[in-house]
């Protein structure tokens, strides 16, 4: 019963993500690796912390923005860098069971242990490897996305 529940609920919509990330090409690489993985998804991208905030809290220009699925962030961002966006994330009611991936360049044992401490579901260094990615897309999608659509009577 609750896999068919999990199953309709993905069926029926897109994934929606939001991409916190400030290099083009890398946010270019993250959306060919979408297209390659063929998860049917809406994309949103910004390129800094404080306007990832403002998204999910749905904040002037983000008004009706959609509520994402999954968060893909880099850590090293201009203004409100990564680390302080995982760090409200993860401790507001409203946002904490989205599921976060954390992408970014540092492979810092520090930082790594720092994201996994705030909740982050995954770590993932760039450059990226695109069949790594997809991989990881995948089971974010067989795993997290599954957990985070359960009805809110079976959630955890």
């Amino acid at each position: 019963m609750v896999n068919d529940t999990i199953k309709n609920s993905q069926v029926c919509r897109l994934v929606e993500i939001l991409l916190v990330e400030d290099s083009p090409s890398d946010a270019n690489l993250i959306m060919k690796g979408f297209v390659n993985s063929k998860i049917a998804n809406n994309l949103h991208w910004v390129e800094d912390g404080e306007t990832a905030m403002n998204y999910l809290r749905q904040e002037g220009e983000f008004a009706n923005s959609p509520r994402p699925d999954l968060i893909l962030l880099d850590l090293n961002l201009p203004g409100m860098d990564g680390r302080e966006v995982l760090t409200e994330l993860k401790s507001d009611p409203s946002f904490k069971r989205i599921p976060v991936v954390v992408l970014t360049t540092s492979a810092d044992e520090q930082d790594i242990l720092r994201s996994y401490n705030l909740n982050a579901n995954c770590y993932v260094t760039k450059p990226l490897d695109v069949y790594q990615f997809i991989a990881v897309v995948h089971l974010i999608k067989d795993f997290w996305l599954a957990a985070a659509t359960l009805p809110p009577d079976l959630s955890i």
